[in-house]
């Protein structure tokens, strides 16, 4: 006997497009860590994006700040929350499970990658990759999961839902980033790459760990228990 399956967080259709994108993401994110290890000035595309950026005015800064609190302990662990609340109330316990796997695993690697490549920002912050871009990016890209799988997307619709989601908050985050001088151009960019390597990768791992744990019989307590000879049996008639 065995329990019934919870749909895939990770749909079939989309397992080779997205698989391919994570190594692609995986090996730009290995080139900008070779390239940039143990930097601490901007590279010259850096410089050029960081002209153009940097130092906006107090409206858009307010902006850059409440974007980045989302990425900050605090208001991360209130969007994980809420992200594994609704998964929850939607019936998707793999989601709400991915939600936090993926959102770990993609911030841990992240700060793995910053003592490796140990690249550093102003006071010597490490600044690649970018946490809070992975982070966001991360979220984005579970909950695009989720929407594919809730609505049952196709190949291209699926894989389009997912990697906009993911380039649209990847993009914010990265632009409060680097509006706020806390990391560079390529740090942002790192850090959209991990995220887009490492999501895909701990989906799979869930559905996989999620479908084995379905996969096991159950057994029946009662199966090993010894049959008394006389139940179901009436008493004997008095003589």
């Amino acid at each position: 006997m065995t329990g019934r399956s919870a749909p895939a967080v990770l749909p079939p259709s989309l397992r080779l497009w997205l698989g391919a994108t994570a190594a692609l993401a995986a090996l730009v994110v290995v080139v900008l860590g070779v390239l940039y290890a143990d930097a601490s000035t901007p590279g010259t595309v850096d410089a050029r994006i960081f002209a153009a950026v940097y130092g906006v005015g107090p409206r858009w800064r307010h902006l850059a700040l409440a974007t980045d609190f989302l990425g900050e302990p605090v208001g991360a662990a209130a969007l994980v929350v809420a992200a594994v609340t609704g998964c929850l109330l939607l019936r998707r316990p793999r989601a709400a499970v991915l939600v936090v796997a993926g959102a770990g695993a993609t911030v841990g690697t992240t700060t793995l990658l910053k003592f490796l490549v140990g690249r550093t920002i102003y006071d010597g912050n490490l600044s690649y990759p970018s946490g809070h871009t992975a982070f966001l990016s991360a979220l984005a890209l579970v909950m695009a999961l989720l929407v594919t799988g809730r609505l049952d997307l196709g190949r291209a619709a699926g894989t389009s839902l997912v990697l906009v989601a993911a380039l649209a908050a990847g993009a914010a985050m990265g632009w409060a980033q680097v509006a706020l001088g806390a990391h560079y151009p390529t740090d942002v960019l790192g850090g959209w790459c991990t995220a887009l390597a490492v999501t895909p990768a701990t989906a799979w791992l869930v559905d996989r760990l999620a479908d084995r744990l379905v996969s096991q019989p159950v057994v029946d307590s009662t199966a090993d228990r010894p049959t008394d000879p006389t139940a179901g049996a009436g008493r004997p008639e008095p003589r």
